[in-house]
């Protein structure tokens, strides 16, 4: 082989290099930014604390990722996240993750609130699902400075349900979400039924919190609401339950006569009308049931002997110490089988 041949070879080999060289970076450049490289959904949190070298380590071990050398690629200059939550799903490119963490374009969260009896559980469900802490929920809610009303009128501003938010909300913001979906809630309609009942709208939240306490069977609560504005329109006192175990901060596991002593003014044995303010976070069904209350002349009520979870209605005090003979006497004998 002559000089030129070989010369002719090895240009042909570099040639032939240099294009493979190139078209894999080609290749790789356009994989990483056109391709979507996921085959499933990522959840991701970065927290303030969070490494930033362990931002692309965390991706990869998802097990969604095709190709985790283009994640790496993607990755490799970037020092700095922003913290928050993200979701990288099987459209997204390794590029296009990295923008994503890079920039701060988080994906809300579903902050889900139900069964709130107290501000104390509320301000943990916060803290457990958020970024905000506990404490700083607690603290903000209790303060009628930063509410702008009365800390005992704050379940007249919540209902519970799931709401989308940005996980790095501070307290006012997600404060300020809630009491805008409520407000949202209270329709011209439905404020328009509350004072068909003879009711405000925190009125008709104090109630339905009531109803709330005495039973979680939806298909109930509209006749237990009956009964508490049958005894408001007639003039006599609630005396619920539910507002005595509030005195207590719900720790009495039955209400004894006692009990009924407490001096406060939640105290509907003593106190005629409405309580002050909610005794718990009213569900929509609670609210409904006020709103929309069934037509019927019942007074008193008490549980079903059967423990089924239902009670036993009555318009007359004759009828209502029948039915809570009956319960107080299948009650015993169910205790004396438990022994």
């Amino acid at each position: 082989m002559t000089s030129r041949q070989i010369a002719i070879s090895v240009a042909s080999v570099l040639a032939v290099t240099l294009l493979t060289v190139v078209g894999i970076k080609a290749y790789r450049y356009w994989y990483d930014r056109k391709a979507p490289n996921f085959t499933g959904r990522t959840e991701l949190y970065i927290y303030p604390w969070t490494d930033p070298g362990a931002v692309c380590d965390s991706i990869i071990a998802s097990g969604n990722v095709r190709k985790p050398a283009s994640v790496k690629r993607a990755f490799k200059d970037v020092k700095t996240f922003e913290v928050g939550h993200y979701t990288i799903d099987s459209t997204c490119t390794s590029m296009y993750a990295m923008r994503m963490v890079h920039k701060g374009w988080q994906t809300p969260v579903n902050l889900t609130l139900s069964s709130i009896r107290t501000p104390a559980v509320l301000a943990r469900k916060v803290g457990a699902q958020m970024l905000v802490d506990s404490l700083a929920v607690a603290s903000y809610i209790s303060s009628a400075d930063s509410l702008g009303f009365k800390p005992s009128l704050l379940f007249t501003r919540i209902i519970p349900d799931t709401y989308q938010i940005l996980w790095t909300a501070s307290v006012r913001e997600i404060m300020e979400k809630l009491f805008r979906e409520a407000d949202a809630w209270w329709t011209p309609e439905r404020r328009a039924a509350a004072g068909k009942q003879g009711l405000t709208v925190a009125e008709a939240c104090t109630l339905a919190s009531i109803v709330n306490g005495e039973t979680r069977y939806v298909p109930e609560q509209p006749t237990i609401a009956a009964v508490y504005l049958n005894r408001l329109k007639s003039g006599m006192k609630l005396q619920a339950d539910p507002t005595i175990a509030f005195c207590f901060d719900y720790e009495p596991g039955r209400i004894l006569k006692s009990h009924l002593q407490v001096d406060s003014p939640y105290n509907t044995y003593k106190n005629y009308g409405l309580p002050p303010g909610p005794i718990s976070c009213p569900p929509k069904s609670c609210l409904e049931a006020v709103l929309n209350p069934d037509s019927n002349s019942y007074i008193f009520f008490c549980a079903d002997p059967s423990f089924n979870g239902t009670h036993r209605f009555a318009t007359t005090y004759t009828q209502h110490l029948q039915n809570a003979r009956e319960f107080q006497k299948a009650l015993t004998a169910r205790q004396r089988a438990a022994k």
